[in-house]
Order: C-alpha cells, then structure tokens, then sequence
C-alpha cells in the first residue's frame, strides 16, 4: 500500500458497525499510524499497542477506572430521568469492582478474591462438565444446532445462575435481562430504548432481591452468599442491596455469562475456519484444549475495549494526555500486535506463553471470573471433541454476523450441522 493509499486512523470508527462486524484492518492502521490516537470528536484517546496498553493497565498511579470522578461529575438531564426511574421503581445501582479505583477497588476485591477462591471455582467442575454434557444430549442425536442459542448462551447462564440462586428454568428471563443491560452498554440506543433497558433492570432487581434476603437469613455454600454476607472491613459493613444489585447484573451476570458465551461461539467458528486445528485438537485434546481457549480470547476477544481515565498528566509516544481524559484501551488490537505476538492473525497451539494475551486485563483489575470462564470453555470444547467428529456451517443461512456493539464481540447466531462420533 502506498502512502497516497494507505488508510488513516481518521477513516474508521468504531461506533461504525461495519467496523466493529471486522474491525481488524482498522486495529492494525491504529497500531502503525497512531497507537495514542485521539478522536477528535470525543476527545477520547485510543490505545491500540500491546506494550502501552499493558503499562497502562499495570499504572494504577497514572491511569484508573475514574470511578470517584465519575460519580462527582454533573449528571445530564437524560442521566438524571433514568436514575429517577431507578429510585422510583428499584433500587440505583451502586459503584460496582470494575468501576472502582484503589482504595476502595483494594478492599472490595479482597472480598470477591475471598468468595471466588481457587478452592471454590474448582469445585465446580463436575457441575461444568454436567451440564455441557447434559446441553449436547438436546441435540446430538439431530446432527445440527444453532450453537450460540443451544449451547454458548445457556452454558454459563446456567453456571452462574446456580451460583447466584436462579432457577435454571429462568436463564431465559435473565438473557433477557442482561441483553437489555449490553444494548443500553453499547452507548447507540435512542432515550426510549435506555429507559426499557433500566426498566428491565428493574425488573431483574425484583427477581434477586428476595434471594439476597434469603442467603443473609439462611447463608449456604454459594458464591452468592459470600458476596452478601462478607463484611469489608475497612468499610465496616457488608456490601448493600444498591452495590449488590449492581454486581448481579454488570460483574456477575454479564461479565460472568455474556463474555464467556462470545468466546464459547467464536470457538466454534474458528475451528469451522481452520480444520487442520479442529483435526490436530482431536488428535490430542489434553494437550492442546487449553491452549485452544487462551488462542480464541486472544483472536476474537469478548471485550473488545473499555475505558480508563488519567488520574494526572502524562505523554506516551509524544502525545500529551491531560489528567482527567478519557482513554478507550482496545484488548483485541494489543491481542494482534505483532510486536509481541509472533504470526498473530494465526491460530498456534505451539505458541509460547500463550496467556499472555490482556483479554482478561492485567494488574490489580485482572479479571475476577477468569478461573471460572476458563473452565466453562475447557468443559465446551472437551464435550465438542468427544462427542463430534466433524463440523460446517449449515447452508441455508446466512454469514455469522456479530451485534453492533461499541465494546463486546458477540456472534448473534451460529447454525452448524455434524457428524457425531
């Protein structure tokens, strides 16, 4: 490509959905042209370069979730009518972990660290491996499915909400619910479509309080109990139902199911794309299975990007970035920088270090859930290969497209047709 026709960070955005549908050309030109770049609309700086996005996540000192500053911030009149609804009808979500900075994230975080110790998640794995065997049983006989519905969604809803005391009969009432969350979270819905998102919040906030009730009269073994009934102690309490409430629906259930359903799906469409990995993962599924999974969050990561905010004045790469601007640091462009990734368009079993990748972040806000999404995906593909001997793409629908979203990767449907083994 020659100058006069290489492409410019000003010709992409990602606000645009036939970006975010393959978004990968426009990472690149970011990475090369200007990995500090800064939208001139927003003023938002976007960084795509895998070593600055790192040290970004690692400096707490310079970089945070700007939690505080936003809950000081003046709230729009738009802000100010959906929060009426919630104080009217419900209850107004709290800061949750993820939105908050040190010192606040540093206590709150030991307790979840406490409620989702290694012990604890491990123990689920024969509830894992259950239910995607039970989920398979549904349609292995018919030799075809639309893998996100049957298998990708309800797989970790089904996980989760066990967790946090759903009926398993409910996972659908909460897709609902959660979906209403990730479309008001994609910032593109008019103010009518934001107000049925929080009133399907509402509605989810109706669902799970009586079971916050029920765990702090009689606490059990889940992890939902845990989070209830933990105090934080430098705080002198135990979180309360507006925190709480906030957890389930953002920390919990999305960034719990939704995440974890996306790489479930995108799994699958890589190894329709790549059949000598499909035949070289059957040959050997207890070497290569794990690395399988950490090479689908770093190709097709499920948070495409999310936000930090300078908490003072700082300049990489020459670019000054005043304290309090806004930075969308982009996961899936860090994950295929080829200055840290060797072939990284490539699905490589062999690679070293393949953990590396920053989907699940770094540092202090490294993701709590990561254990448990790990095994739910190694739980899915471990039944994919003991049950299915070859996949395709069924015919008579159309290309797996992905939602428009500003921040997630999700497939909307996958229809496969197999052969069982």
């Amino acid at each position: 490509m020659t100058d006069e026709t290489a492409k410019r960070p000003a010709e992409y955005s990602f606000m645009d959905p036939a970006v975010q549908e393959c978004p990968y050309e426009a990472y690149q030109v970011y990475r090369d042209e200007a990995p500090i770049y800064r939208e001139p609309m927003s003023g938002t700086f976007i960084v795509t370069r895998y070593e600055d996005l790192r040290a970004m996540l690692l400096d707490t000192e310079t970089f945070g979730n700007g939690g505080a500053s936003q809950r000081n911030a003046p709230v729009n009149a738009r802000a100010q009518r959906m929060r009426a609804l919630y104080e009217t009808k419900g209850w107004l979500p709290g800061a949750t972990l993820a939105a908050r900075d040190d010192p606040e994230h540093k206590q709150m975080r030991a307790m979840f660290d406490k409620a989702f110790r290694a012990g604890k998640i491990k123990d689920l794995d024969p509830f894992v491996e259950d239910v995607s065997n039970r989920l398979f049983d549904a349609f292995i006989e018919r030799g075809s499915c639309d893998w996100v519905k049957e298998f990708a969604i309800p797989l970790p809803l089904i996980v989760i909400g066990k967790q946090m005391g759903a009926r398993e009969e409910d996972i659908w009432r909460i897709k609902a619910w959660t979906d209403a969350w990730v479309r008001r979270f994609g910032r593109m819905i008019p103010e009518e479509e934001e107000a049925w998102a929080v009133e399907m919040e509402i509605e989810a906030q109706h669902y799970f309080q009586p079971i916050f009730e029920r765990v702090r009269n009689e606490p059990d073994e889940t992890l939902l109990s845990d989070i209830v009934n933990t105090v934080i102690p430098e705080w002198g309490r135990t979180l309360n139902d507006n925190e709480l409430h906030a957890e389930m629906m953002s920390d919990t259930f999305v960034g719990g199911s939704e995440t974890t359903t996306n790489a479930i799906a995108e799994g699958v469409k890589l190894l329709i794309e790549n059949p000598a990995v499909w035949t070289r993962l059957k040959t050997d599924p207890d070497k290569y299975l794990r690395p399988f999974c950490e090479e689908i969050l770093r190709l097709e990561s499920p948070v495409q990007g999310l936000y930090r905010v300078a908490k003072k004045d700082t300049v990489l790469h020459g670019v000054e970035i005043p304290e309090g601007s806004v930075i969308n640091v982009r996961y899936a462009a860090a994950n295929r920088d080829e200055r840290q990734f060797e072939c990284p368009e490539d699905i490589d079993l062999d690679r070293r270090n393949p953990t590396a990748h920053l989907t699940f972040g770094a540092g202090t806000h490294h993701c709590l859930g990561a254990p448990l999404a790990r095994r739910e995906m190694y739980y899915s593909f471990k039944s994919l290969v003991d049950r299915i001997d070859e996949m395709w793409l069924a015919p008579g629908h159309s290309e797996p497209e992905h939602h428009p979203h500003f921040f997630l990767r999700a497939l909307k449907e996958l229809h496969i047709e197999f052969r069982r083994r």
